[in-house]
């Protein structure tokens, strides 16, 4: 679905401690093949230390890399920390082969009213609660609920696609998974 192959060279923005760029580095079948960017060089220290992927630091709305220089661009679950996206997905045209691929991954809002509180509930006070029971900081608690309120707040998916496509790019797709987990793909042209 997403078209991420062997060989193909990978860029991952807001690249957090690797998750998305490890499973790259396997697809692809080198870790040489996969960039990771992010904002925080704590975050790049920990990729770089734990995958062996070159990070670099920078923003989504600003790639620190040249043009038509990768056949795939990811972004896993930092979507809703994108301040423009208009500028982000016009950065991932940009650095994209034509032809290139864009997958981006977030935890989306549940439509209905039912489901949005249930993930509230489980974000705001399972996780919460698990946390100070197995003994974590009260920062981690915080966290969870923190998590919530950037996932309530996201940009309805109807924005997402609409956003990728006046960015140039074509075959724009979401599938979502348990109602809750957005896969968007989109093909530069």
């Amino acid at each position: 679905f997403a078209g991420l192959d062997h060989g193909m060279r990978v860029l991952d923005v807001a690249m957090g401690t690797g998750l998305v760029a490890r499973e790259a580095a396997s697809i692809v079948g080198d870790a040489a093949l996969v960039l990771g960017v992010d904002p925080s060089i704590g975050m790049l220290g920990e990729a770089r230390r734990s995958l062996g992927v070159a990070a670099v630091l920078g923003v989504g709305e600003a790639l620190p890399v040249a043009d038509a220089a990768f056949d795939f661009v990811s972004m896993g679950y930092a979507l809703r920390h994108l301040p423009d996206l208009g500028a982000a997905f016009g950065e991932f045209a940009r650095v994209l082969k034509p032809g290139g691929r864009v997958c981006v991954l977030e935890i989306s809002r549940p439509r209905g009213a039912i489901g949005r509180a249930a993930l509230s509930a489980y974000f705001r006070g399972v996780l919460p609660t698990l946390s100070r029971v197995i003994g974590t900081s009260a920062q981690t608690r915080e966290l969870w609920r923190y998590y919530w309120q950037t996932i309530d707040a996201c940009v309805e998916p109807e924005v997402v696609m609409t956003s990728l496509r006046r960015a140039g790019f074509s075959d724009v797709a979401r599938r979502v998974q348990f109602g809750i987990f957005s896969t968007f793909t989109g093909t530069r042209g």
